[in-house]
């Protein structure tokens, strides 16, 4: 049977959940961690947070140092923007990902910790289930 490929992606960063969309109906949904300060918007590199706005899903990655990684489009013109007026740097490499390769047994345990430096993370076995559904060009939306 054919995944479903769905039409946007929307993450909730106060309820930890990603959900999949399709034509404005939730799909799925999957519990979710974020950066290690998971409260607010990335402001700029190595601040340990998750952007928050609309972006593009725009490269996926079987051969990532985790377990899958699907690239985010941050930052954005807007980041760029307001990381120039601050005079810092807006970071980038910000990724919807599995667990880190060779710590698969910590699983259990990760999903209850804001862990990444500012990535998306699920379980593997979640991410499978994202990657088959999510095509390259995917809209996702990420609120606080």
């Amino acid at each position: 049977m054919q995944p479903i490929q769905v039409d946007r992606v929307i993450v909730n960063k106060s309820l930890q959940v990603l959900y999949l969309m399709k034509n404005g109906k939730v799909l799925s949904e999957f519990h979710v961690v974020f950066g290690t300060h998971s409260k607010g918007d990335k402001v700029q590199e190595g601040d340990g947070r998750t952007p928050e706005g609309n972006y593009t899903l725009d490269a996926k990655n079987p051969h990532s140092h985790y377990y899958k990684s699907i690239h985010i489009s941050y930052p954005n013109a807007k980041d760029r923007k307001e990381a120039a007026r601050r005079g810092v740097n807006p970071g980038g490499s910000i990724m919807i990902h599995g667990q880190k390769n060779g710590y698969e047994w910590l699983s259990f345990l990760s999903k209850y910790v804001n862990w990444t430096k500012g990535c998306i993370a699920l379980s593997n076995e979640d991410m499978d289930e994202v990657w088959k559904s999510v095509r390259v060009g995917t809209p996702i939306e990420i609120r606080p």
